[in-house]
């Protein structure tokens, strides 16, 4: 059954990204460190956990922030972070509240500009997809919108042991009563632990 999932990195103290973000450093200070597993690869359970990000997607989405840019896009032209040939090569609905039309880039990736809500980008993305899931890939802000509404299935947490102290943290603002995390895997690897999280009463695996 297709599934509704994540990826993301994160401290141990919960964030996602450091503090002072900006077209320079996106991730902000410190936040490029977190994801030193990801490029090094030093162990099979983090080639298996790198490689398990991009099986089976049929569709992503992503909220505008981690597309880039800022306010309208007449003003602040921008094409993305990933240059003409981006690693999706999939649809990409990106969360924005500003419209634009379809972006299409090389390698079958093709940016939508979705202005009318979470729910919406999903259904969009749930039929591009087909019988294939959707990964909803950041940032902070779109992964919390998907668990506080109860669409998202599958949270795989990467948590890297450094202490970034302020920033973007992830699991704040997840609604009154928070959803249940029902624990499915946790895998120890130099550098990052791998953890995967069912919500709610998502199907398993």
């Amino acid at each position: 059954m297709p599934r509704v999932r994540t990826d993301i990195t994160m401290s141990i103290d919960g964030y996602v990204a450091g503090p002072n973000q900006s077209e320079d450093n996106p991730l902000g200070e410190g936040g490029m460190a977190l994801h030193e597993w990801a490029f090094q690869l030093k162990s099979d359970a983090s080639k298996a956990a790198r490689e398990a990000m991009n099986e089976n997607v049929g569709a992503v989405i992503m909220g505008r922030n981690m597309f880039g840019g800022r306010g309208s896009w007449e003003e602040h032209p921008w094409d993305g972070w990933w240059g003409e040939d981006p690693p999706y090569h999939v649809p990409v609905f990106v969360l924005t509240h500003h419209e634009r039309e379809p972006l299409e880039m090389q390698g079958g990736t093709t940016f939508h500009f979705v202005t009318d809500g979470p729910v919406a980008a999903l259904a969009r993305a749930r039929e591009a997809a087909g019988d294939q899931d959707v990964h909803v890939t950041g940032g902070a802000g779109a992964v919390q919108q998907y668990i506080r509404a109860g669409l998202l299935d599958e949270l795989r947490l990467h948590v890297v042991p450094m202490v970034l102290g302020a920033g973007e943290r992830l699991l704040d603002d997840l609604g009154d009563p928070p959803p249940a995390f029902e624990l499915v895997s946790a895998v120890d690897a130099p550098g990052v632990t791998h953890v995967t999280y069912r919500i709610g009463g998502a199907p398993a695996s």
